[in-house]
């Protein structure tokens, strides 16, 4: 009966070894997964961050130029309330201002010349230009 138990020992010691050995190759091949996800986790971080900083500068670019289509716009309102100023103080633009519009109408060249009192040169250069 002692070489049973010995015998059951033995084998007890042996599959252990055994186990001990294939948890050790799993834990091994745990631990490089691990590391593997690691420098992924890494990366990833590191390419997130970078995005964020590209999108902070498209962010502060896009604003900066709100800014400026905002400035330019102002301009523009200024130019064409300057332009409109200017064509209403002048006699002689209201009766061009007149004319392009009895043009866009479809008036012919007596009445434009009549209604705006325009010479027929300058009536002719005006049809020119703006009809259609």
């Amino acid at each position: 009966m002692g070489n049973e138990y010995l015998i059951a020992a033995l084998v007890y010691v042996i599959s252990s070894v055994g186990l001990m050995f294939y948890l050790q190759k799993q834990s091994s091949r745990l631990r490089g997964r691990v590391e593997a996800l690691t420098l992924l986790v890494k990366e990833s971080d590191r390419q997130r961050e970078a995005v964020k900083r590209e999108l902070n500068e498209l962010r502060s670019g896009t604003i900066g130029m709100g800014r400026k289509l905002i400035e330019i716009e102002k301009k523009l309102t200024a130019q064409s309330e300057l332009i409109e100023e200017s064509s209403q103080q002048d006699p002689q633009a209201k009766l061009y201002s007149r004319a392009v519009k009895m043009i866009a109408l479809g008036a012919d060249i007596e009445e434009l010349m009549r209604e705006c009192e325009l010479p027929k040169a300058e009536v002719e250069l005006l049809l020119r230009l703006h009809k259609k």
